[in-house]
């Protein structure tokens, strides 16, 4: 089965991102809006309880994290992906390093850039244009999150909670 582990932003930050992922996004309806900690990975259910068990102790002496957006950004011309850039913190670059260990070793596929995605799989023209435009806005957002989520995939490609992993806490 695939995972993945993501940190969800507030209500609030999350209706903004989707007010352009529902035009931009094809992946809008298979997941919310998110910062992806660790990319999608292959799990067997075996392996669940070990998984967790670290994921426990990670979240345990992990603090929550300090999330703040700037600006929008673009991977072009890379690939044509319009994100909300979030400034990178060492905490943040902590936990991502973390969640590539143990159980969850594996090396990362990109750099972690930490950014919340609004469009992706456009044309060139139509990324130059939505780009130019979103660019434009005025975003600054602040806020903590105090936990992190592994995802698994669902046989329709959405993506639900698994278990959810409160920062510098116990979990029940």
């Amino acid at each position: 089965m695939k995972y993945g582990i993501a940190l969800f932003p507030s209500k609030k930050l999350q209706d903004l991102v989707n007010s352009y992922r529902k035009r931009y996004d094809p992946h809008y309806a298979l997941v919310s809006p998110h910062v992806t900690l660790k990319s999608t990975f292959d799990a067997e259910e075996g392996d669940l309880e070990q998984i967790t068990k670290e994921l426990r102790q990670t979240a345990k002496t992990s603090q929550p994290l300090h999330l703040e957006i700037k600006k929008v950004s673009s991977f072009s011309p890379v690939n044509n992906v319009i994100y909300l850039k979030v400034e990178p913190t060492n905490e943040m670059q902590e936990l991502h390093e973390r969640l590539h260990t143990g159980a969850l070793n594996s090396e990362p596929e990109y750099a972690f850039v930490p950014h919340i995605t609004i469009g992706q799989n456009l044309s060139d023209d139509e990324h130059s244009d939505v780009l130019g435009s979103i660019k434009m806005l005025d975003i600054h957002h602040e806020e903590v999150i105090d936990r992190f989520h592994l995802l698994y995939q669902l046989d329709n490609g959405s993506w639900t909670v698994h278990e959810t992993f409160l920062l510098g806490k116990e979990s029940e």
